[in-house]
C-alpha cells in the first residue's frame, strides 16, 4: 500500500466506542469507557492488572456483552447487538494469550483450514487448492516468517513460532481489526523483536489493538497508547505523552515520579 493511501485511510475511524460499561454482579469491569481507533492504526492498551483491558477485547469480539454504551464498527455495525460468529464474519479477528493451533497438522495445513472460505474442515483437507489459495497461504507464510517450517507439524514449533502461526491463522480470515492479548508473553528478546516487526507489517492490512504489559515493547512499537485504570480511560496519546502524564505516574507508582520505563530509548 502506498504511503499516501495509507495516510488517507489512517484518518478514517474504524471503531468508535462511547461510555461502554460491563458489570459482573456488583463489579464494574468497564466503567463508561470510551475509545476510538483509526484504520491501519497500531494501538496499545496498557494499565495495571484488573484495569479492564482484556474485558474490553472480550466485548469487541462478542465473548462478553456490554451492559451499556455504544460500540460502532466500520460506522454501521453495532457490536453490542451481534453474536460472536457475526462479529468475526464482519471483520474482527481475535488471538488470545495462549496459542490455539492444530498441533498435529503442519504449519501449511493450519493456515489452510483457517482460510476464509465456504468449506467444511473435511472438504478443506481433501480438496485441491486453487492457485490463488496456494498463493494466499504462501504469502502468509512469508509474512509470519515460517516459510521454511511449512511442512513441520505445529506441535514441534517453538513458543514464538506458535504465536506467529496463530496470528497468521487469524489473518487468513482477512480481518479489518486484529485483537491481540499479550502476544510477546514468554518470548525471547529476538522473538519479541520479530513480533514487533510483524505487527508493523500487519498494520498495512488491518487495524490492530494490542494488550501488553512490556513497556519497552510498547514504547518501541506503539503509535498510540491508551492507559486504563479500574475500567475507565485514564489517558491516551503517544508513549512519551503517557509517560509524562501525572495521573499515570500516580497510578503506577503512587507518587509523581517518572516511571522507570520512561527513561528508556526515546523513540
Amino acid at each position: 500500500m502506498k504511503k499516501k493511501e495509507l495516510s488517507r485511510q489512517q484518518s478514517k475511524k474504524i471503531l468508535q466506542c462511547e461510555n461502554v460499561s460491563v458489570k459482573f454482579d456488583d463489579f464494574l469491569a468497564l466503567n463508561s469507557f470510551s475509545f476510538q481507533l483509526k484504520e491501519h492504526e497500531l494501538h496499545f492498551l496498557i494499565g495495571p492488572n484488573g484495569a479492564g483491558k482484556t474485558t474490553f477485547l472480550d466485548v469487541l469480539c462478542g465473548k462478553t456483552k456490554s451492559s451499556a454504551g455504544k460500540l460502532l464498527f466500520k460506522k454501521e455495525y453495532d457490536l453490542s447487538k451481534m453474536k460472536e460468529y457475526q462479529i468475526a464474519r464482519h471483520g474482527i479477528g481475535r488471538k488470545f494469550q495462549a496459542p490455539s493451533i492444530f498441533p498435529h497438522l503442519t504449519v501449511f495445513e493450519n493456515l489452510e483450514v483457517s482460510m476464509k472460505q465456504k468449506k467444511g474442515l473435511f472438504s478443506i483437507l481433501t480438496a485441491s487448492l486453487s492457485d490463488s489459495e496456494n498463493e494466499r497461504i504462501t504469502n502468509q507464510l512469508r509474512t509470519i516468517g515460517l516459510t521454511n517450517e511449512k511442512d513441520k507439524k505445529a506441535i514441534n514449533l517453538s513458543h514464538g513460532q506458535k504465536q506467529w502461526l496463530e496470528i497468521g491463522m487469524v489473518m487468513m480470515q482477512e480481518p479489518d481489526l486484529l485483537l491481540l492479548d499479550e502476544p510477546i508473553a514468554g518470548m525471547t528478546e529476538e522473538e519479541e523483536e520479530t513480533t514487533g516487526h510483524l505487527l508493523r507489517e500487519l498494520k498495512k492490512e488491518c487495524s490492530i489493538i494490542v494488550v501488553e504489559h512490556d513497556m519497552e515493547f510498547v514504547e518501541k512499537y506503539s503509535e498510540r497508547v491508551t492507559v486504563m485504570h479500574e475500567g475507565s480511560l485514564l489517558c491516551e496519546g503517544s508513549m512519551r505523552e503517557v509517560q509524562q502524564n501525572e495521573q499515570v505516574m500516580e497510578v503506577y507508582l503512587g507518587r509523581k515520579e517518572v516511571p522507570p520505563y520512561a527513561a528508556t530509548s526515546g523513540t
